[in-house]
């Protein structure tokens, strides 16, 4: 689970990197969870809320450049 701290210190490049990053975890983990590999579901849920932070911290930066 990242730390908004970690998160609003990345630039907007490596916030939109980072999305990408996530997205595919989740993606990786609904698999699994799917195919019944997954011990941990709870991992769904951090990825999903590590998401919605990188996204909120992304939108704070394209408020502020307006």
């Amino acid at each position: 689970m990242m730390k908004a701290k970690e998160i609003r210190e990345m630039s907007a490049a490596e916030l939109e990197t980072k999305i990408a990053e996530l997205k595919k975890d989740l993606f990786n983990l609904r698999l699994q969870h799917a195919t019944n590999q997954l011990d941990n579901t709870n991992k769904i849920s951090e990825v999903k809320r590590d998401i919605a932070r990188v996204n909120t911290v992304l939108r704070e930066l394209q408020l502020a450049g307006k």
